[in-house]
């Protein structure tokens, strides 16, 4: 019995399967081809007690390339202070000008 490329090839228990492309050769192509096209992991964890809820945890995982998010506009992490370097400047400017009001209001209420 011979098989061609457009119906498939056999799979476990000699049920045909049908081919859906070339599939990935290595790890580094599954990898290259998720942050290319990305993708998306959500799910929702409820605890009850009693049919009282408790606790509930909403999780949104997102998996893409830094290219691919700024496509879909999302680039948080731009504007983020924890993760930009200039976090500590931001810090001691904010320190510098808290002084500095604190300076201007004790002045203006001594007279």
């Amino acid at each position: 019995m011979s098989q061609t490329p457009a119906t498939g090839s056999r799979g476990y228990g000699g049920l045909e399967r049908p081919d859906y492309g070339p599939a990935p050769s290595n790890l580094a192509d599954v990898l290259e081809r998720v942050l290319d096209k990305g993708i998306v992991i959500a799910g929702d964890i409820k605890v009850n007690l009693l049919d009282i809820e408790l606790l509930t945890i909403k999780i949104r995982l997102l998996v893409v390339s830094v290219d691919k998010a700024m496509e879909m506009g999302i680039d948080w992490w731009r504007h983020d202070p924890m993760l930009s370097s200039g976090e500590q400047d931001l810090q001691s400017e904010n320190r510098e000008l808290r002084r500095r009001i604190e300076e201007l209001e004790g002045g203006g209420s001594d007279e």
